[in-house]
């Protein structure tokens, strides 16, 4: 079989595509885009405005009519191009997320597959829409049916952590299910946030205007993005507080919001701990902890805590951290200096709360934002047991027996995600079936890798959900039709 060529890199970062065309913003002001762990500049964008965010919106709203009235194999077909054109540039994406995001090349594996996946999956929701099923009627002569339609306009606000698949993962099933969409990525990563997934819909023949990537200042456009009237719906993933902003001030709008959590992976006394504490490790240290289903505290019965704490403290010590770039590193740079300062705190914290911190060191690298792993013994009221960290910290946590252990996992104000290690699976079930989470993983870390999980919360952790066909009621609404096929007498 014939090789297909390397395809020629994308270029053009320094633009956004704005109401079909690539330009610079007009807000004035520029931003720069940097390396986290050289510090190297990767590209400059004039900052868009609310001006050009308005251009964006009304123009995905006269685009959009047309393109949800398209045959749904034309939509699908996009899709499953989009899907190939990530395989073939999958090298060139890879270094992008290594220079931008601070990722691996393993962790930048698994985001890619999870955005192929989702993009194929979207490729096969796209019949979805335009189509209905029949309803019961009391009256004679008369039907009913019930049509699922395009919302319209949807707006994405996607975080630094996971840049491509957190905004692919709304874009793809929004684009193939006859919506438009205006993206705004993060500041942190608008290369493989938003602009490098523009130019693959581009490459693979989305009409002009259905997507657009706004790329400005929180305080420029925040509000605007959910205040805007021509969106019907605002996906959102980030913290608990933005979250919480974007609620009081979107109006009369359809929410889904991933938000933040403080994910508890138990350790039960039947553990299989090798498996446990590899699991944990994983859950904890995967992309620095900069994962909102992270490991966020690691909870374990006291008959098997100290094994564990031994097992577990040897592991971590033996990570390898530092340049994304080379094949042995396992902890890239944390995305930001105000990130690390925020981790750091936050470990300081707890050791003036009480814990014991057993394993640490200090930030190195160019930019002095490579943090090795850091762990902690301490109570489940201790800052990084408390709060969501963000960065790569582990908090052991001792429980007394099974109990206290679901008491201690619950005992949060996030619901996102949390798993359960126990040789017995039924016990892991019906463990799992009574903690407080959008989600709970029996055997397996709380951070997961499977593109038909639906990601979604409760509690502090957010609205709605993600992935799979769970996606298809954000992104559609529904529309009651009723016939009557023979006349009908009215009596008042």
């Amino acid at each position: 079989m014939a090789r297909t060529a390397t395809p020629d890199v994308y270029t053009g970062f320094d633009r956004m595509p704005l109401a079909g065309e690539w330009r610079a913003g007009r807000a004035g002001g520029s931003r720069r885009d940097t390396d986290p762990y050289t510090g190297d500049v990767l590209t400059e964008i004039g900052l868009a405005g609310a001006d050009d965010l308005d251009e964006a919106y009304r123009a995905a709203r006269r685009a959009q009519p047309e393109w949800s009235r398209r045959p749904a194999g034309e939509r699908a077909q996009i899709m499953r191009k989009a899907a190939r054109i990530l395989a073939d540039r999958e090298e060139e994406l890879t270094g992008w997320l290594q220079r931008e995001a601070g990722a691996t090349r393993n962790r930048a594996a698994v985001e890619i597959t999870l955005t192929r996946a989702v993009t194929d999956r979207a490729a096969d929701q796209a019949g979805l829409i335009n189509t209905w099923s029949g309803a019961d009627s009391d009256l004679e002569h008369k039907e009913n049916r019930v049509y699922r339609t395009a919302v319209g306009v949807v707006a994405v606000i996607s975080p630094w952590n996971f840049p491509v698949h957190l905004s692919n993962r709304s874009v793809a099933p929004a684009l193939a299910l006859g919506n438009a969409v205006v993206l705004k990525p993060a500041g942190d990563t608008p290369v493989t946030g938003g602009l490098f997934l523009a130019k693959v819909y581009e490459e693979a023949g989305l009409p002009p205007g259905l997507l657009s990537v706004v790329v400005g200042s929180g305080s420029a456009i925040g509000d605007a993005m959910v205040e805007h009237e021509v969106p019907r719906v605002v996906s959102f993933t980030g913290s608990t507080p933005v979250g919480r902003g974007i609620a009081a001030k979107a109006g009369v709008k359809r929410l889904a919001l991933e938000l933040g959590g403080n994910g508890p992976l138990v350790v039960l006394d039947d553990a299989d701990l090798d498996q446990a504490v590899a699991g944990a490790l994983y859950g904890t240290y995967f992309h620095q902890g900069q994962v909102c289903m992270a490991t966020n505290r690691v909870i374990v019965h006291a008959t098997v805590y100290d094994a564990f704490v031994e097992r577990f403290v040897a592991g971590a010590g033996a990570l390898r951290y530092g340049d994304p770039r080379d094949a042995g590193t396992q902890l890239g740079p944390v995305i930001n200096a105000g990130q690390v300062d925020s981790v750091r705190e936050k470990v300081a914290g707890s050791v003036g709360d009480g814990a014991e911190l057993v394993l640490t060191g200090e930030p190195t690298g160019p930019t002095g934002q490579v943090l090795p792993p850091q762990v902690l013994l301490g109570g489940n009221d201790v800052t990084t047991a408390r709060e969501e960290v963000f960065g790569p910290v582990a908090t052991l946590v001792r429980a007394d027996d099974e109990e206290d252990a679901l008491r201690l996992a619950n005992d949060t104000e996030y619901g996102l995600s949390s798993g359960v290690y126990t040789r017995d699976t039924d016990r892991g079930l019906r463990f799992a079936l009574r903690m407080q989470a959008g989600m709970t993983h029996v055997n397996d870390t709380t951070v997961h890798d499977d593109a038909h999980i639906p990601f979604g919360g409760e509690k502090a952790s957010g609205l709605g959900r993600f992935g799979g066909d769970w996606v298809v009621d954000e992104f559609t609404t529904h529309h009651w039709v009723s016939l009557q096929h023979a006349p009908r007498e009215f009596r008042y």
